[in-house]
């Protein structure tokens, strides 16, 4: 490919909740951007992930799962998804091989066959599955929707990946690199630390704290040793979320803390010292107002 044939251009990933978009987009940047959770709809924005080749550059958008909403933040989850399909080259519509093919599967499809850009099934999870199953799923599939092409994958363990990828390369439009090679996501620092801090609490409260959990990131700045300091507030909704978040003698904060600076360190390559504050701030889910506060507003890419 000679140099003035850079190609480039912009992939969505989506699927409902839990079928490992945010785990897939972390192995193609091959860096931790987006929070994993074994509980749906961790992802709230849409994040992007950039990959980049000598001859290429894909912007990949890993949307939030598609569910029913239960509240306004749902709302803007679900039309966040939405979203990122009117503004793309590709979209990647994920599948877990472990499920069956459902009715939220069956929704998203009904909206996809109104795409007018390639639509490429991946069914994930292959991994966790008899080969001998493969076929029958793919065959469900293909009597649904006439895909572009159906790719098995395991983003876990990595199998397919790499020819997923040049598969996109080949179809990319000729285009401009949009970023520097070595930046991995466009979105600013502290709100990848935030959401860092948010999947530290979701890992270890378990099903004590619910999705009600928000991460503000108040202040965050370098000293003149080149370490940054990262004062943060966490709300929940009720004050029994608050106890349980601070733990007998400080103990959970403590380890939310631990684990989420040293994800951090790794992200911005510097020692951070992280500062951590509970508030309780009571529905702040269904205030418009709230959402805004806390960074869900609809981010113009």
């Amino acid at each position: 490919m000679s140099s003035n044939e850079h190609k480039s251009g912009f992939v969505a990933i989506i699927g409902r909740p839990n079928v490992g978009k945010s785990t897939l987009l972390n192995r193609i940047v091959k860096q931790k951007i987006a929070i994993m959770s074994d509980k749906a709809q961790t992802t709230r924005n849409k994040i992007q992930g950039v990959y980049t080749t000598d001859d290429a550059q894909i912007i990949f958008i890993d949307t939030p799962g598609i569910h029913k909403p239960k509240h306004r933040l749902g709302d803007f989850m679900v039309e966040t998804a939405y979203s990122a399909l009117r503004e793309v080259d590709a979209t990647l519509f994920m599948v877990s091989a472990e499920q069956p093919r459902g009715r939220g599967d069956d929704f998203i499809i009904e909206r996809l066959k109104n795409s007018q850009t390639p639509v490429y099934l991946l069914i994930n999870k292959i991994d966790t599955i008899h080969p001998d199953k493969l076929l029958p799923i793919i065959e469900d599939y293909k009597e649904q929707m006439d895909f572009a092409e159906i790719i098995p994958i395991s983003a876990t363990e990595g199998n397919n990946v790499d020819n997923l990828l040049s598969i996109l390369e080949n179809k990319m439009p000729e285009g401009p690199q949009y970023y520097p090679a070595d930046q991995v996501t466009d979105h600013p620092e502290y709100f990848i630390a935030s959401e860092l801090i948010r999947e530290k609490v979701l890992l270890l409260t378990h099903e004590e704290v619910p999705h009600s959990v928000a991460v503000v990131i108040e202040d965050m700045r370098r000293d003149e040793n080149d370490k940054i300091h990262i004062h943060a507030t966490i709300v929940v909704e009720r004050s029994s979320q608050k106890g349980i978040l601070i733990g007998k003698g400080g103990k959970m904060m403590k380890d939310i803390g631990i684990k989420s600076r040293k994800d951090i360190e790794n992200l911005l390559g510097n020692k951070v010292y992280l500062e951590l504050w509970v508030k309780v701030k009571k529905n702040w889910r269904d205030k418009q107002s709230s959402l805004q506060d806390y960074g869900y507003r609809d981010m113009d890419y």
